[in-house]
């Protein structure tokens, strides 16, 4: 009989608005990454988070750097997707991404969970 590795998504709807939901929602991904093949699924005010310098200065009083745990979490291997739809409204593209992010929606996060992904968050 085969194991197979846990793997965990975290959907993330936080941003500014709320830096500390954020702040738990990458705790929860950065730590999943350390063991686990890990995917963060960013929408609505998250999708900022994948944007280059967007999280720079961001951090919630006596929490870890959201620009530390984002870079805990892709250093580990962990995949940030960004909704499509709130790129498009938000004007972010491809070129505006951090390396590790990408610009993908519901299909890829679907075929995750259905090929064993867990949600957190």
């Amino acid at each position: 009989m085969t194991t197979t590795q846990p793997k965990f998504l975290i959907n993330c709807k936080d941003g500014k608005n709320s830096i500390e939901h954020a702040t738990i929602s990458f705790v929860l991904a950065a730590t999943a990454s350390k063991e686990h093949e890990a995917a963060v699924f960013l929408t609505a005010d998250a999708s900022y988070w994948a944007v280059q310098g967007a999280a720079k200065g961001q951090v919630y009083e006596g929490m870890e750097p959201i620009a530390n745990l984002i870079e805990q979490f892709t250093s580990n291997g962990g995949k940030l997707w960004v909704c499509p739809i709130c790129a498009k409204i938000k004007g972010i593209t491809e070129n505006d991404l951090i390396a590790g992010a990408e610009i993908a929606g519901a299909p890829k996060t679907m075929a995750f969970l259905a090929s064993g992904g867990h949600v957190l968050a």
